[in-house]
């Protein structure tokens, strides 16, 4: 994921709402960018068309990639100011887009984009490994998605220690030097070893360290494990397997290693913080029913070979509470079709706790590898299939560019309201108090909202409704035509305000619901009506 190029060969391997005030800005019309100071008792809601066919409940997910520079900053050495101002453009494009969350890369190459006692900070941000950035990079971010609604998936690289082979141009206390014999060379890259009990349980505080200290809403892998197979060159790990193998084959032992961490790091964030969510986005892949009869139906490499990841096992094991699995291919593909894979995965996770989302790979679209209407059709494939609970889009930079349209009729069709982020009942959170006092009036062709923020407790966000004639409440709560907008609870108490505007006079009768930050629905408040 963090490397699209090297993804495009793997099979070789292998009415919609806007809420804005002078500071904030949310939805698909063009907006002025975001500020960091947010007063979010103070917003206005636009609306547009409706989709007859979307869903309440959806993620939709933007991921933003550091490595290389990919998306954010775009170059190294940028000022504070100017990358604060670049990762604000990137949620004003998530808000456009009527997107709910971003999956942000904190942690790319064993660096940090926080102040960690354990790593240095990341060169991708200065240039310079270790270099002080002048500011809280990880504390900016989540503070500023919050400000916004979107939820912030924290994504870390658990193994990769650098994109070259060259231990002395890390910096001196960089863990990996002070442990040379936590590292091998691979592919012309540094990888901290999986086989090694210590580089296991280093990795995992190192990323606690974020989940402890950051209000992030979830801990986010990709697909990298042990590294992707270089040709004509073996994985440096005889020693370990000798040490450690216990008379396993070399294979079984790899896979053991990255389950084990899977499983430990789970444990870890939920001992911590249980409401913290944790997912994994492998290669769309597990195995092929040529190798195991319970694999897909198709042809390219699978993670379980490949990387040495067992993902169908953590998804059994309920070891995750999200997979979403990179199904980078189009309906039809000879090799990995979209619609086998998305099938598959449907089934592996019946009967667990463990959701559903889909990997998509915008960027084929803006090469030209996709036609223009694919990443639509693949959204309208997903509609037969309720196990599917949203979808992740690769990368930022190729939702901004969208060359091809795609992106465009995509939202079109598919995202012209707001959606809620699922719920994940097996994490078990606390429904919120319904809001009271809601009262609404005319302001021109606007609507004014507001109601008392304090009464519903437990709430993190808001959910304003409009409701047809005639239909009940707990109908209409479950359709997605009738959400105009969601909105971050406002901290401070007292009474939250929205403004309701449109083309044409916004009239009608209007609920408001709350929501705790794992999304659970409070009961409507009672009606008000223009």
């Amino acid at each position: 994921m963090a490397e699209p190029l090297n993804r495009r060969d793997l099979l070789r391997l292998t009415s919609g709402a806007v809420v804005s005030s002078a500071a904030f800005t949310v939805g698909i019309v063009g907006a002025p960018a975001a500020s960091a100071a947010h007063d979010p008792s103070a917003e206005t809601i636009s609306e547009a068309g409706a989709d007859r066919t979307r869903p309440v409940r959806q993620l939709r997910a933007m991921w933003i990639a550091a490595v290389e520079n990919i998306d954010y900053p775009s170059k190294p050495g940028l000022s504070a100011e100017e990358q604060k101002k670049e990762f604000l453009a990137w949620l004003d494009l998530a808000q456009e887009l009527r997107l709910n969350a971003v999956i942000s890369q904190v942690r790319p190459t064993a660096d940090a984009f926080w102040p960690s006692d354990l790593e240095p900070f990341s060169h991708w941000l200065t240039g310079e490994q270790g270099k002080d950035p002048g500011y809280d990079p990880l504390a900016f971010q989540v503070r500023a998605a919050h400000a916004r609604n979107l939820e912030f998936h924290a994504w870390f690289n658990p193994f990769r220690v650098a994109q070259h082979d060259d231990p002395s141009a890390l910096v001196a206390d960089h863990p990996a030097r002070v442990h040379p014999d936590w590292v091998f060379a691979y592919g012309k890259k540094l990888y901290y070893n999986p086989g090694l009990p210590a580089v296991r349980s280093f990795v995992q505080d190192a990323m606690m360290d974020a989940v402890t200290r950051y209000d992030i809403d979830a801990v986010h892998f990709d697909d990298y494990f042990y590294p992707y197979p270089v040709d004509g060159e073996e994985l440096p790990d005889a020693d370990a397997f000798a040490q450690y193998g216990a008379g396993q084959s070399v294979e079984d032992w790899r896979r053991q290693n990255i389950t084990l961490l899977t499983e430990e790091m789970g444990t870890r964030i939920k001992t911590e913080k249980p409401w913290v969510k944790f997912g994994v986005s492998p290669f769309g892949i597990w195995r092929n029913q040529s190798s195991d009869p319970r694999g897909s139906a198709t042809s390219g490499s699978g993670s379980y070979e490949t990387v040495y990841a067992d993902t169908l096992d953590w998804v059994k094991k309920g070891l995750v509470d999200y997979i979403c699995p990179q199904i980078y291919w189009e309906i039809g593909h000879p090799a990995a079709d979209y619609a086998e894979l998305t099938s598959w995965w449907c089934e592996q996770v019946k009967d667990t706790n463990v959701s559903l989302f889909i990997g998509q790979a915008v960027y084929k679209s803006t090469s030209g590898e996709f036609g223009a209407a694919e990443l639509t059709e693949h959204l309208t494939f997903n509609r037969s299939y309720p196990s599917v609970d949203g979808d992740a889009f690769f990368s930022a930079k190729d939702l901004r560019s969208d060359t091809a349209g795609a992106v465009t009729a995509m939202v079109k069709q598919h995202y012209s309201t707001p959606a809620l982020v699922p719920e994940m009942p097996h994490l078990k959170g606390t429904t919120p108090s319904a809001p009271v006092g809601v009262q609404v009036s005319a302001k021109g062709d606007a609507a004014v909202l507001s109601w008392n923020r304090a009464s519903a407790k437990g709430a993190t966000s808001f959910a304003i409704w409009r409701l047809p004639a005639g239909q009940a409440d707990g109908a209409a709560l479950g359709d997605g035509r009738n959400l105009l907008a969601t909105v971050r609870a406002d901290d401070r108490g007292g009474r939250q305000t929205l403004t309701l505007t449109g083309s044409a006079p916004v009239r009608g009768t209007f609920v408001v619901t709350a929501l705790d930050r794992l999304w659970n629905q409070s009961a409507p408040s009672r009606p008000v009506r223009i």
